[in-house]
């Protein structure tokens, strides 16, 4: 992944000291289940912790002439522990060491995605109360609803990464497994109890069954959790861009002292952070359907899913811990225009009150189809000839025949419609 959208944390996690000290980490834990089962004599663990040294420029050597990555590992440490190299890698597979040490980065990994996805639901909690009553108007369509406030609109945002976080905690819990039951994964030369105690102390669950490999549905159900999450994230910076356009402009991302919206025009201020979360976004979602396409492997395993995931399983974990966070930073740091929120409740001179006039007309007997065919027509008018909306049902003397005047003013009571917020706002925990 390239380093602009990298967080280091996160890139540490997949770096190649990373990969190979897990895998040696998952060498052990086999090799300490083969000693407590009585396989391999005391003391052969103990002196290949002792001795056992990673050297990446010394397994890309060894590579080169095996064009194997796991047999240069397993080489070069065999190099650095002398006899004892003859239990090293015993009865396993190299789907064994991949796939549990993979499991052990991913869930690494998604611990960091937890904790970013746990922050930024408390920065939208404490959004959403700070704009819980700042009134603004409501949008279907791209067009003039229903007032709502800006704080609603957020709370919204806060219940979906809510769920994204349970989503993500069940996807942690399908990738939290081991697999050393050898080739094709029948135990033919390694004791079905090296697995047990191997997964338990690498605090990872067994895989049930499992062929030459871990069935690799669990990988696209994980991709396929992060594709959500990143879709609500594309959802939110969305969101931001349009209120951010020049005719609506009531909210905008940060823009700081001396930044620079445009190299031609000097006025130009671009929503630029939130339209990098919508294309990263997509990146995440195509690697879901690679990782589906992976679930389908020939026989017992084959190896066009390894390539593929030295690319997805990083770069979507990568992506969304920087999409996350670059999320946090503009929440926090948004600009809230409220004179053009108000500006733009008013902007249709009363037609987003419209609904209340129909049921209040139903509620004093006219038909509903006879009240919202009059209604409307007053609506229609008021648009096409920029006139208020109150005067011309005022004006209607059909209209007048069930509603009096102060009935009729107090259809526009925008206070009404927001009356149920606040009992809205107990669900935000």
């Amino acid at each position: 992944m390239i380093p602009r959208y990298s967080r280091k944390e996160m890139a540490d996690v997949w770096s190649d000291e990373s990969k190979y000290s897990t895998y040696l980490k998952v060498e052990i834990a086999v090799l300490e289940a083969y000693e407590k089962i009585g396989i391999i004599p005391p003391g052969v663990v103990c002196h290949i912790k002792k001795n056992a040294t990673v050297d990446i420029k010394r397994i890309e050597e060894i590579e080169k002439v095996t064009n194997h990555d796991i047999i240069a590992f397993v080489e070069q440490i065999g190099e650095t522990i002398g006899e004892a190299s003859r239990y090293f890698h015993y009865g396993m597979t190299s789907s064994d060491l991949v796939d549990t040490a993979t499991n052990l980065l991913l869930v690494r990994a998604t611990n960091i995605l937890l904790e970013d996805l746990n922050k930024f639901a408390r920065t939208l909690k404490k959004s959403a109360l700070k704009y819980k009553n700042l009134s603004q108007i409501g949008r279907t369509h791209g067009i003039h609803a229903e007032p709502i406030t800006f704080g609603f609109k957020i709370a919204g945002w806060y219940f979906e990464i809510k769920r994204n976080i349970e989503r993500l905690r069940n996807a942690l819990s399908e990738i939290s497994v081991g697999k050393i039951s050898g080739a094709v994964g029948t135990y033919s030369n390694i004791h079905p109890n090296v697995e047990k105690i191997a997964c338990m102390k690498l605090k990872l669950k067994p895989e049930t069954f499992s062929t030459q490999i871990i069935s690799r549905d669990r990988y696209a159900s994980y991709i396929a959790t992060l594709g959500v999450i990143a879709s609500s994230f594309e959802k939110i910076a969305l969101q931001i861009r349009l209120l951010q356009q020049t005719e609506i402009n009531e909210a905008a991302e940060p823009f700081g002292k001396g930044q620079k919206g445009s190299s031609a025009m000097p006025h130009k201020r671009n929503p630029v952070l939130c339209e990098r979360i919508c294309g990263l976004a997509r990146i995440i979602r195509r690697n879901a359907i690679v990782a589906m396409e992976n679930v389908a492997l020939w026989h017992e395993r084959d190896i066009s899913h390894s390539s593929t995931e030295r690319i997805i399983l990083p770069e979507s974990t990568i992506l969304l811990d920087y999409i996350i966070n670059l999320a946090d930073t503009i929440i926090s740091n948004m600009d809230v225009f409220q004179s053009a929120m108000e500006k733009n409740i008013n902007l249709t001179k009363g037609l987003i009150f419209s609904q209340k006039v129909l049921l209040l007309l139903c509620d004093k007997g006219m038909p509903r189809k006879q009240a919202y065919e009059i209604v409307q027509k007053n609506a229609l008018k008021a648009k096409n000839e920029n006139m208020e909306f109150m005067q011309l049902l005022l004006e209607d003397t059909v209209i007048r025949k069930y509603l009096s005047e102060r009935e009729i003013k107090e259809c526009f009571d925008l206070n009404w419609y927001l009356r149920n917020i606040k009992n809205l706002f107990r669900k935000l925990k």
